[in-house]
């Protein structure tokens, strides 16, 4: 029995599902970013940062897989902790802010924006650094984050601003929503 193909559609060009790699890697961080506001909205206190790692590890491995360079999770986790912690600052600010969710009602709600936020440019940084490194061709294995300290922190201030309008965007969609589906009295 032989297996009948699918018609083709002659008037769909190729190139219409052609992305470059820096198109499709974007895509992925952007992907990612927002996954990384929406971990920050957890209100248990460092659950969002275990969802956030998760996330940006993911998010590694998927670039990775963009750039057909080799994954392996320990060497990722390690790449990852060496990059973020080596601008202290920067990495120690969404950890506060998941703490600060311990405060009734409004330390909730600062801490889920704030975490929310610097989670969503720590893993915008993440992403656009790896995406330079691996089009020049490295690896994981020859990661070298002290090399890339100042480009990171770059990235991560180009990100706060993005994940910080996703943050908002994303607290009142749920403001509206919360508004939306409370009963009515009749």
């Amino acid at each position: 029995m032989s297996e009948q193909q699918p018609p083709v559609d002659e008037s769909l060009d190729d190139e219409d599902f052609d992305l470059t790699q820096d198109e499709l890697a974007t895509d992925t961080i952007e992907k990612y970013v927002v996954a990384s506001v929406a971990a920050g909205f957890i209100p248990i206190p460092l659950a969002d940062m275990a969802a956030l790692m998760g996330i940006q590890m993911k998010m590694l491995h998927s670039l990775a897989g963009i750039y057909e360079v080799p994954f392996s999770k320990d060497i990722g986790k390690s790449a990852i902790a060496s990059l973020v912690g080596g601008v202290i600052p920067v990495s120690s600010a969404p950890m506060i802010s998941s703490l600060v969710k311990v405060i009734p009602v409004v330390g909730q709600m600062a801490g889920s924006l704030s975490a929310a936020a610097l989670g969503g440019a720590a893993t915008f940084a993440i992403g656009r650094v790896f995406v330079q490194h691996f089009e020049m061709g490295g690896t994981l294995l020859d990661f070298d984050a002290d090399k890339v300290k100042d480009h990171f922190a770059a990235e991560y201030e180009k990100g706060k601003a993005y994940a910080s309008q996703l943050a908002k965007k994303q607290s009142t969609n749920k403001q509206d929503t919360a508004t939306d589906t409370k009963p009515t009295a009749e």
